[in-house]
């Protein structure tokens, strides 16, 4: 069965364009847009600018711009969730010239009215890390396989209760956003709970195991508060599965002042260095691995190339994803935290 989402939309602005009075686009440091420069002007919308992810996702950009001799104009939403603010980022690199835009959609449903403008006035829209809804809204999707991202952990958290019970809280992204779906139905689809989920749906799926599901919009703050409810509903909870690594501190703080850290396992997806840090510190059990920098630098390539030559990127690149965990489970491709460390992003 699935529990049915509606998509939410958040209408706070992110910060100026310089020079404007109102906007969510900025040049980056690597050069400056418009002014009657020959470069090729690149554009990333982030969905927000803090989340270690995403700065990655920046610095991938930016070099790959400076390699190729492109602007790159970056904006990004105020949290996430800010269709608004994405909206607005979009126009404003539209209006500085930008011949292909890469963006990370915040609301995957709302956004696609300006996708379709955008590319109506001749200009390539890449989605990077998650899907719009429809996902052939934007020319092309640079990304993660986000489902198998869940299914990782799944499949890892099958082989380690093996014999037991689960008793199963998942501490989610927020409503009608595609990659928190497809890593939650992905995670219980590994864990044999549920099959023949639909990898491109927006609606959870769910099986008697989970007892408890909340919502975080990946934040750490959000994860222990949405831990300490769950932990009200049912204090028997021993496998939690979150969004992303923020909301699984969240939730192993909110373990750990129940007194509950050593019965519970966390499992998460993201993989920059302070998840693999969780991983060796033993607060997380297992997380997937992608690779945010990778993603950001081929969607800057194929814009550069879609402008000298008119090559058109389509279609999908799975820019990978990595088991990262030091409890090796049989039958599950893993790699430990000393790999995980030597390819994470994010502060250290």
């Amino acid at each position: 069965m699935f529990r049915k989402l509606a998509a939410a939309v958040a209408i706070t602005l992110p910060f100026v364009l310089a020079a404007c009075s109102s906007g969510a686009a900025a040049p980056s440091a690597g050069g400056s847009a418009g002014g009657g420069s020959d470069k090729v002007v690149v554009g990333l919308i982030t969905k927000t600018e803090t989340n270690p992810f995403f700065v990655k996702m920046r610095e991938g950009a930016q070099s790959k711009a400076d390699e190729l001799g492109a602007t790159l104009m970056t904006g990004a939403g105020a949290k996430d969730g800010d269709n608004e603010g994405q909206v607005t980022a979009m126009e404003n690199m539209i209006n500085a010239g930008a011949k292909g835009i890469l963006i990370t959609p915040s609301d995957t449903s709302a956004i696609v009215p300006s996708i379709k403008k955008a590319r109506d006035a001749g200009v390539v829209v890449i989605a990077l890390d998650t899907a719009t809804d429809p996902q052939d809204a934007t020319d092309a999707l640079f990304a993660t396989n986000n489902f198998k991202a869940g299914e990782l952990i799944g499949q890892w958290s099958k082989v380690k209760f093996a014999g037991k019970t689960p008793v199963i809280a998942t501490l989610d992204l927020q409503p009608g956003i595609t990659v928190g779906a497809q890593r939650h139905n992905g995670f219980l689809q590994g864990m044999g709970l549920v099959s023949g989920v639909a990898e491109d749906s927006t609606d959870l799926a769910t099986s008697k195991e989970v007892v408890c599901s909340q919502d975080t919009h990946g934040d750490q703050t959000e994860g222990q508060t949405a831990m300490e409810t769950c932990l009200q509903k049912n204090k028997d909870i021993n496998l939690v599965y979150t969004i992303n690594e923020p909301a699984a501190f969240g939730a192993y703080t909110a373990l750990k002042n129940a007194g509950l850290e050593k019965n519970v396992t966390i499992v998460s997806v993201d993989g920059g260095c302070q998840g693999v840090q969780g991983v060796t510190d033993g607060k997380i059990a297992a997380t997937s691995q992608q690779y945010p920098l990778k993603m950001a630098s081929l969607g800057v390539e194929a814009i550069v190339k879609y402008a000298k030559d008119g090559t058109k990127p389509t279609g999908y690149t799975d820019t990978g994803v990595t088991l990262i965990t030091d409890q090796a489970q049989t039958g599950v491709d893993s790699k430990d935290s000393t790999f995980g460390a030597a390819n994470c992003w994010g502060e250290k």
